[in-house]
């Protein structure tokens, strides 16, 4: 007998084998009605995955309604039920096995039904097996990628109904039926960016064989980022939503403005143009709800993304000022005008948010009616009236002051001064 002692260090080596151990292997199953042939695939995969061994279509139908089935290979030619029959029976079973076909008597035909059927692979007998290896392996990935796609699918969907439901809870509700979380429906962009990239991979997963797998697990990685990080800035706007009620509120700004450059970089209307947001040198925290202002530039920016079908270059950036706003940069003009200019706190220190852009510029008979509600200038069905409104009611909420600045076929200003926090 050989002692052991508790008192040992394990070995690394054995600690890894554990852990792989434990990790549950992917289950294979072989469907052929030769015991020859089964038993030779059978010492094949082994040693790399589950194998699970049936002789007939019926009996291969049993194992997979009691156990989770990955990926199957399937004769073709088989006594009762076909392989191409039994392919058929597995997918209504579960959609997300993928199965390798396999037979002796290749037609064009048998191949088509094959893959109509949704078989990801048709390989002919006799076959090598390091062939045979590659597609069970680009198999058992695709079924991954689909798990892993679908999980993404379903994120984007918890997330999409918590918006609903904090919208329905009357949460965003406002006076003149003005959305608080407009900025919602703009988080909804790149959540629909995200369901569009999901499907272009769904597709691409269709027509993958052998080696294109790579390139596909590359294409889900972005796509699970893209979702985790919409998530994330969509849960933290979600809380400032929720804590409008403390009397005093703030929010850093250098994290707004990265996260509006996050949020709108797949933005369906910012796709033709040049957009840039810049970070401030010294982050500031600004006295005004985190939701309030990445809801205010986000509206600011997709209306300029708006403003015209050419190509434009749309900037977000600040600058912070020690003085208050001279009296003259207030007066209006033909081409400038100052809104909520009673409420606006001019008093230092303050920073001046700006979103600029190369369009055609606001007509001055336009200009002093953006802000109303309900004003737009788009075709019936295009836009609400609604984005430039809540601008101007939230900043007034929060002291500030607006400024307009527009030239015709160069390009309009949007200036948005806020108070800083001191300390």
């Amino acid at each position: 007998m050989v002692a052991t002692h508790s008192s040992a260090t394990p070995s690394p080596l054995r600690s890894a084998s554990v852990s792989e151990a434990a990790a549950p292997r992917p289950t294979l199953l072989i469907v052929d009605d030769e015991e020859g042939p089964r038993q030779s695939l059978r010492v094949v995969f082994k040693e790399l995955y589950d194998v699970v061994l049936a002789e007939s279509g019926p009996r291969a139908l049993e194992i997979a309604r009691s156990r989770r089935v990955d990926a199957a290979v399937l004769d073709i030619r088989m006594a009762g039920m076909s392989g191409t029959e039994l392919l058929g029976h597995l997918k209504q079973l579960d959609p997300r096995i993928e199965v390798v076909m396999l037979t002796a008597y290749e037609t064009l035909d048998t191949a088509r039904q094959a893959l109509r059927h949704g078989a990801c692979d048709y390989l002919t007998k006799p076959f090598e097996i390091p062939v045979i290896r590659d597609a069970v392996a680009n198999a058992v990935q695709r079924r991954a990628l689909n798990e892993a796609m679908a999980d993404g699918s379903k994120r984007v969907q918890d997330l999409q109904e918590e918006l609903r439901n904090l919208q329905l809870q009357g949460e965003m509700a406002r006076s003149q039926n003005e959305i608080y979380a407009s900025v919602m429906h703009d988080i909804g962009s790149p959540l629909t960016a995200v369901s569009v990239m999901l499907q272009m991979v769904s597709m691409d997963l269709e027509a993958t064989r052998g080696g294109a797998t790579y390139s596909v697990k590359e294409q889900l990685a972005r796509v699970n980022q893209q979702v985790a990080r919409c998530m994330e800035i969509s849960r933290r706007y979600l809380n400032y939503a929720r804590e409008r009620s403390a009397q005093k509120q703030s929010v850093r700004l250098n994290q707004v403005l990265a996260d509006v450059r996050e949020l709108l970089r797949a933005h369906p209307s910012g796709k033709r143009h040049q957009f840039d947001v810049q970070l401030l040198p010294a982050d500031l925290t600004i006295r005004m709800n985190g939701t309030d202002l990445i809801q205010v530039l986000l509206n600011l920016v997709t209306n300029a993304f708006q403003a015209s079908a050419q190509p434009l270059q749309v900037e977000v950036f600040g600058e912070y000022h020690d003085d208050a706003v001279a009296p003259a940069a207030l007066a209006d003009s033909p081409r400038s005008v100052f809104v909520n200019r009673d409420s606006f706190v001019n008093e230092p220190p303050l920073v001046a948010l700006r979103v600029s852009d190369t369009g055609p510029g606001i007509p001055e008979t336009v200009l002093p009616k953006i802000f109303e509600s309900y004003f737009t200038t788009k075709s019936p069905g295009e836009g609400t009236g609604l984005g430039l409104a809540i601008v101007r009611r939230l900043v007034s909420e929060a002291k500030g002051g607006i400024q307009v600045q527009t030239e015709p076929h160069r390009g309009t200003t949007f200036t948005v001064f806020l108070p800083v926090e001191v300390g």
